[in-house]
Parts: C-alpha cells; sequence; structure tokens
C-alpha cells in the first residue's frame, strides 16, 4: 500500500502548490479533483495545461493515483442527468489522456439521493455505471462509484449487488470506510467485504453517529488508522491509502489548506509505521 492525498482538500490552492506541497511532504500519490469550482475543473483544462499538469507530478516525482468527480446521477430532471453522465465520461476521457502506459487510473463518484431511495432507484444506478462502465474499458481506465452515507448508496450489501449487477472489470468501488464509521458499522467487516472489490479509497478521521457525526482531519477524531490499514493488508488490498479532507472540514473559517495536509501525514504516515506496513511499491506498478 501507498499514502496519498486528495487535493479534494485544497479547493484554493492552485495545482503547482498543491504538489509542490505533497510531494515535499513524502507523500506517494495525489489524487487530482477535476469537479467545480476546483481550480483543475477539467472543463477549463486545456490541452497544454493537461500536458503541463501531468509533467508537473512527474517532475515532483508523486503518483496521479486517480481522480475525483462527482456528478449527480440521481437527480428528477432527465436532461440535466444526461448532462452530468456527459460530465462523468469526460472525466474518464481526462483520465486516459493523463494515465500512463499500463496504468489504470480510477475516476470516482458519489450516486446522489437519499439512502430511503435505494429500493426504487437502485436499477438507475445499474445503467448509468453500466454506461460509465462500457465507456471506461473502450479507453483503459476504470469507474468507480463512492457509497456515501446519507445517500442511495450507502451499504455494504448494497455495494456488493451493485458491482455484482454491473459486473464489468473496468468498474469498481471508490472504498471511504469513514461513511461506514458514521453509520456505526464494523470497520473489520466491511472492509473483508469492500477492500477485494475497490479500485481506489479514502479516509478522513471522524466522531459520532449519523446523525450526530462530524468529518475530521485526521488526528482529531475517533479513526483507528493502524487497525484500519492492518484490515486493509489482511483483505488483500495493496494500492492508495487517501486522505480526504471533508468539505465539513474546509467550512471552517480557519482552514488551512497546506496545514492539514502536514498534519494528516504526520498521522497517517506514523500510523503505517505502527501498523507495520511498507509503503514501497508492488513490483511493475504503474506511477
Amino acid at each position: 500500500m501507498q499514502l496519498a492525498y486528495s487535493t479534494w482538500g485544497m479547493q484554493k490552492v492552485g495545482i503547482d502548490e498543491a504538489v509542490a506541497h505533497c510531494a515535499a511532504l513524502g507523500f506517494d500519490g495525489l489524487e487530482l479533483t477535476v469537479q467545480p469550482p476546483w481550480p483543475t475543473d477539467a472543463a477549463h483544462l486545456d490541452a497544454a495545461e493537461r500536458r503541463r499538469i501531468r509533467r508537473l507530478y512527474d517532475d515532483h516525482g508523486i503518483a496521479l493515483c486517480g481522480l475525483s468527480g462527482n456528478v449527480h446521477l440521481l437527480g428528477e430532471d432527465r436532461e440535466q442527468i444526461e448532462r452530468e453522465l456527459d460530465t462523468y465520461r469526460s472525466y474518464l476521457d481526462l483520465a486516459a489522456e493523463l494515465q500512463r502506459p499500463g496504468q489504470q487510473l480510477t475516476v470516482s463518484t458519489v450516486s446522489g439521493g437519499r439512502k430511503d431511495e435505494w429500493d426504487t432507484r437502485k436499477d438507475e444506478l445499474v445503467d448509468y455505471y453500466g454506461r460509465f462502465a462500457e465507456h471506461a474499458a473502450s479507453i483503459g481506465v476504470k469507474a468507480t462509484a463512492e457509497p456515501h452515507v446519507g445517500g442511495a448508496l450507502h451499504l455494504p450489501d448494497q455495494v456488493i449487488w451493485l458491482v455484482e449487477q454491473v459486473n464489468s472489470p473496468a468498474f469498481g468501488i471508490h472504498f471511504d470506510i469513514s461513511h461506514f464509521n458514521v453509520e456505526g458499522l464494523d470497520m473489520e467487516e466491511v472492509v473483508a467485504q469492500l477492500a477485494p472489490i475497490s479500485g481506489h479509497t479514502h479516509i478522513k478521521d471522524e466522531r459520532g453517529v449519523e446523525p450526530d457525526y462530524q468529518f475530521l482531519i485526521p488526528g482529531e477524531g475517533d479513526m483507528d488508522y493502524v487497525r484500519y490499514l492492518r484490515a486493509m493488508e489482511r483483505a488483500g488490498y495493496d494500492g492508495f491509502i487517501t486522505i480526504e479532507i471533508s468539505v465539513m472540514v474546509q467550512r471552517r473559517p480557519d482552514y488551512d489548506a497546506l496545514a492539514a495536509a502536514t498534519q494528516s501525514y504526520r498521522v497517517v504516515s506514523r500510523a503505517f509505521e505502527e501498523a507495520g506496513i511498507s509503503r514501497e511499491r508492488e513490483a511493475g506498478a504503474a506511477s
């Protein structure tokens, strides 16, 4: 496994500063957020800027480990949904453009909707993610769905069902354990169920259980990173463990994006050491 950060927590930081800061801290990878209003919104990146960002990662020796681009799949306006589907396909195209030979970049999105809508709208998600998977397979990338507390897709059994229905190697789960932790589910059980079908991850810190919970910066809450890392290792996961700073945290008036990244690296890199887990890349892993 390797340790990465997501520019999700750096909405007001330019990509040059974000890459330089995270590489200097020692992160192995950096996930790129490509939706509005982030400065790296895919719609505003021309061909020259895309090439420059790719070189920026290479020059700093940090892996581009995935893209984050949420769209709203379970709205009521059919025309708007089709526009959202087109937007996500454009994120998949960007991933194919940026990835290196032999690499299969993931592009994550949440599903949206409400938790009480699963039974009535799950077939829509099979359709949408099936379309994404077909496109992803044709260009060599991977679409991933992120289960979310309070969303239509939020329980492990639902996740497994969705993956089985889509039934494509170009589709998997973007596994953020924090959403299951604040639902009060057992961490080891959830990891054992979902790590094998996960293409990428997010972690945060958190405190409390739905509906009274907070997402926090690593080191501020109750998340046991050593326990989590050991569970992921037992489950056979060998990809990136990617820290995400919630918008809930970013709304703080004194939020400092660079300080959050620094604290996150200190806390989670130490957890890797305490867990006895090497961050060396597997032989042949793409960068």
